[in-house]
């Protein structure tokens, strides 16, 4: 702590000594009163206010001259004295908690905007496509790479990836890379290929260059030149905090490994893209079963019935469940045949096709000799002997029966020998020819010697190569060369980037390949372990360890509070205390044992920059605060049983009525809550004690259901006698007013009830049919069975009958019109359908009037305007006789209609 102190006074001293004057203070003024930060608004020397758009006092430099140049200037006022005071150490405090605390704010801030920005990324793919999130751990990890400190390392370089750095990521390992660092890297890969090439040789091929982690080739014209997002949408993507570093915050939209037609709905995002979350509607393998819909990456699925596809052999059906691909071979066992027909054996129905191991041995065509063949089908063809035939230098041909070898001619052999220059001398003869004796004048590889000797013997020299290999750094040394020297095979032996390790790839041109080990960062206890590329575990920052920290404790109890292990001290124990007080209980505050306590000294400091000779606070031992454990403690009447604290439990009244049953038994004390004193033992708390009110009330007891009077009686313990007054009552009918003791309808059951209600006379209530009920005065509905008999008529109400009212509502029994009925609507319709047709025939004639009117005004108007003459239309027969003709017959109609009725009648 005091080396703390120290550091902070000094950090104040250099800020002293880059002022021109002193020291600046700049006191904030309004409600944002605070203090400067140290090194920065206090030491700067040029005055800067406190606080961002508050009112604020000017700064005033003070000379070293101390209190004297305070009161010169009028600043020596002690309250301003103790702000700045306070201010300076609070900014101790704040700079020595920053250095040496096991936690890091800042860090637990960063993690929850990492937090945000992951669910940022992932909510096209969750939310619109209700994706599973298991299946983002690989993207995560990558995602989460980018914001650890020192996890993303270029691995040509060995150093830090940062966000504002241009950056190239492989597309087959995901692997960042610095982008001069990777065009550095591909330039030389493409000089090392070309440089053994000749001028003619090369950029006749594109030759490929090699991702330095993962190898994956790329051509020539995928040499990175430009800086673009992972997605490859923008170039020169800018930094913002709140997306993924070096993303452009668009959604991905590459498509996916192995394409399936969709893209990407990630955000722009390093790593692999997740598995498809497209929903398709596919069949299984077999297309025996509906198709279902399913996420497009694992749209394949089988439906575990049988295959039932022919196998090979024609003869039997797979048996195995839904699978992809070819079926597999017939597992069944058949007899089967061999190629020649004379063996069966049982053999696996996938392989019909065999042979046995006897030779064919049927004679051939010439009648001397056999076929050598094993077991094979079809003819077995000519005898190999018969025909023209070659003697062995083939230089003759010879006709010979099959029984005869070939003679040799006699001429010389001449064929070529193995060293491919000279020929066989021997006559012509059978068997492989002799090697090559013959001496000849041969050169050596290297081309630098000569020396006669048999030709089939090779002629190397001693003479060594100096030739320089293609590391450039080695000489060849092997004897003979022919100049086409061998690759250097010695080790690289460089210093790789990490500075720890030496390059074991044998011995190249231009940048060795980066260190493939890896080193584990360790946390404070060394279980929690991160592996960083070689050479980055100097600048990575340790992990943090979820294990719990295995320090003893320094206050009194026996196991510290569980938390994670950390670098420093460890916090402040939060256990309770648990020490054993005067009453017994144990202490519940937090321990106490280490607790900071301002110490209040006599030394007073010439001036806010004096650091005190001794710390603000110290650690000592507080006392056990009073128990403040309940203790349930009953009221003076009992009624409850409240907690109270342990060192103030007492006995107390809780302002409620006392509520015990008193003598009369029907109602409780009224006072508020007394002290209960017991009589002959008692210990009822339900019954009222001698402190207890006396009742005077009149009696309150329920009456019997359905009656209104009172009891007569005092309130009393006892049931109440009978009531005997008269109830005035309505019969079911509502007609009749009944008078009956109260006793007898409250103690009658429901028949009882019904007779006593009931006036004795007919029941006045009416039908649905509309007639009157028959029974007697009664409760409930009315039966629905009527008796009464009414006239039933046929629809056109010629014919009537009388039926059953009953019959008739529940439509058991109808009148049908019979066909004197018909034949009378008949005639009735025939007559409204001639006055129709004639009302229609007298309309048309009427426009045609009309229309002949309306012409000859026209033409009137044509010539001279003249006068139009008043069109006389004549009237058709209809028009001028039909009221003679309809009156006659709506008569008639009249007529046979009031007979028809009167006969029915």
């Amino acid at each position: 702590m005091e080396a703390a102190w120290r550091q902070a006074g000094r950090g104040r001293g250099r800020a002293r000594a880059s002022g021109q004057a002193g020291i600046g203070l700049c006191a904030r003024g309004g409600a944002n009163g605070g203090a400067a930060r140290p090194g920065s608004g206090s030491g700067s020397g040029r005055g800067r206010g406190g606080g961002g758009g508050g009112s604020s006092t000017p700064c005033i430099p003070l000379t070293g001259s101390g209190s004297s140049s305070l009161g010169a200037r009028e600043l020596s006022s002690q309250k301003k004295f103790d702000e700045i005071k306070k201010a300076n150490q609070a900014a101790a405090k704040k700079f020595v908690e920053d250095q040496f605390s096991s936690s890091s704010e800042e860090d637990e801030d960063s993690e929850g905007k990492h937090g945000k920005i992951l669910a940022k990324t992932f909510t096209t793919y969750t939310n619109q496509t209700d994706g599973d999130a298991s299946e983002l751990e690989r993207t995560r990890q990558y995602v989460n790479e980018a914001f650890q400190s020192g996890a993303l390392t270029c691995l040509i370089c060995i150093a830090s990836v940062k966000r504002n750095q241009a950056v190239w990521s492989c597309s087959g390992c995901f692997c960042i890379f610095h982008m001069p660092c990777i065009q550095k890297w591909a330039k030389d890969s493409l000089f090392l290929i070309s440089s053994p090439l000749t001028d003619d040789d090369f950029g006749k091929k594109d030759y490929p260059w090699p991702c330095p982690k993962c190898r994956f080739e790329y051509k020539r014209s995928e040499t990175p030149t430009r800086y673009y997002c992972y997605c490859g949408k923008v170039e020169d993507p800018e930094l913002d905090p709140w997306l993924v570093p070096h993303s452009c915050g668009q959604v991905c939209e590459r498509e996916f490994k192995p394409p399936c037609g969709h893209k990407c709905l990630l955000l722009c995002h390093p790593g692999p893209c997740p598995p498809c979350p497209k929903m398709v509607t596919i069949a299984c393998y077999c297309k025996k079963a509906k198709p279902v819909p399913r996420r497009c990456s694992t749209k394949e699925w089988s439906c575990q019935l049988p295959c039932g596809r022919k196998l090979p052999c024609g003869q039997h059906s797979c048996e195995n469940p839904c699978h992809p691909g070819d079926c597999q071979s017939c597992p069944r066992v058949s007899k089967q045949r061999c190629v020649c027909g004379r063996q069966i054996t049982e053999r696996l129905c996938a392989c019909p096709f065999w042979q046995c191991e006897q030779v064919c041995g049927r004679t051939l065509p010439c009648g001397n000799h056999t076929c050598e063949q094993v077991c094979h089908s079809g003819p077995c063809g000519e005898c190999p002997r018969s025909g023209k035939r070659p003697c062995p230098c083939e230089k003759s041909m010879f006709f010979l029966p099959c029984t005869e070898d070939v003679p040799t001619c006699g001429d010389s052999c001449d064929k070529v020998l193995e060293c491919g220059i000279h020929r066989c001398s021997q006559r012509c003869h059978r068997g492989p020819c002799e090697i090559c004796r013959q001496e000849v004048e041969k050169q050596c590889r290297c081309g630098k010697h000569t020396k006669r000797m048999p030709c089939h013997k090779p002629y190397l020299c001693e003479t060594k190569c100096t030739k320089i290999r293609d590391c450039q750094k080695h000489q060849c040394k092997r004897k003979c060369c022919s100049g086409n020297c061998p690759p250097c095979d010695q080790l690289c032996g460089r210093t790789l980037g990490c500075r720890n390790h030496k390059c074991p790839s044998v011995c190249h041109r231009g940048s060795c390949y980066p260190c493939p080990e890896t080193v584990d960062v360790l946390c404070n206890c060394g279980k929690t372990v991160l592996q960083v590329p070689c050479g980055r575990e100097r600048s990575t920052k340790p992990p943090k360890c979820k294990e719990l920290c295995s320090r003893p404790p320094t206050c009194h109890h026996p196991s510290q509070e569980k938390h994670s292990c950390h670098f420093g001290p460890c916090p402040a124990c939060r256990q309770s205390c648990q020490k054993v007080l005067k009453c017994g209980h144990l202490c519940p505050a937090s321990c106490h044992d280490e607790a900071l306590v301002k110490q209040t000294g006599l030394h007073q400091p010439a001036g806010p920059w004096e650091q005190p000779s001794e710390p603000a606070f110290i650690q000592t031992a507080l006392p056990c605060p009073p128990c403040q454990i309940p203790l349930l403690t009953e009221c003076l009447g009992q009624h409850e049983a409240s907690p109270l604290p342990c060192h103030s439990a007492g006995p107390y009244s809780c302002k409620r009525f006392c509520g015990r049953l008193l003598d009369c038994k029907n109602h409780t004390c009224m006072k508020e809550c007394h002290k209960f004193t017991k009589v002959n033992g008692n210990t009822d708390r339900q019954k009222a004690s001698p402190e207890c009110s006396h009742c005077e009330e009149a009696c309150t007891k329920p009456r019997p259901p359905g009656c209104p009077h009172s009891c007569i009686l005092p309130c009393h313990p006892d049931q109440c006698p009978p009531c005997v007054q008269m109830l005035k009552i309505k019969c079911h009918c509502k007609l009749t007013n009944l008078y009956v003791e109260c006793i007898k309808i409250t103690c009658a059951d429901l028949k009882e009830k019904d007779l006593l209600s009931s006036c004795k006379n007919q029941c006045p209530k009416e039908l649905p049919c509309g007639h009157r009920c028959k029974e007697i005065c009664h409760s409930g509905d009315c039966p629905q069975n009527c008796n009464q008999k009414v006239k039933l008529r046929c629809p056109c109400k010629r014919m009537k009958k009388e039926l059953q009212c009953s019959k008739v509502q529940e439509g058991q029994v109808s009148l049908e019109c019979d066909t004197l009925c018909k034949e009378m609507k008949r005639k009735a319709s025939e007559i409204k359908e001639a006055e129709a047709k004639a009302a229609i025939e007298e309309e048309k004639r009427r426009q045609q009037a009309e229309l002949e009117a309306f012409e000859n005004r026209l033409k009137g108007r044509r010539k001279n305007k003249r006068r139009k003459d008043d069109v006389e239309v004549e009237q058709s027969v209809w028009q001028k006789y039909k009221n003679f003709i309809m009156l006659p017959v709506c008569g008639v109609a009249v007529v046979m209609l009031a007979w028809l009725m009167a006969y029915n009648n």
